[in-house]
């Protein structure tokens, strides 16, 4: 897949997601944002996030505030 910027983009996963497995999301990182998609759906809409907002979202996550 290429973003709209022409780039073909390098998507990845989490090492947990225990490989064929298609409950996963996967992530491509594109000129300070972060794609996100359903491994399912590889070809349907795509999540964009800031690298600023993905990072306080993952320390969100680590200082435990969505338990």
């Amino acid at each position: 897949m290429r973003s709209d910027s022409g780039i073909s983009l390098i998507w990845f996963k989490s090492s947990y997601s225990g490989g064929n497995e298609t409950e996963c999301l996967e992530v491509a990182i594109e000129a300070g944002a972060l794609l996100l998609r359903d491994s399912k759906c590889p070809e349907e809409a795509r999540v964009a996030v800031s690298t600023h907002s993905w990072q306080r979202f993952l320390a969100a996550l680590d200082d435990g505030r969505f338990r």
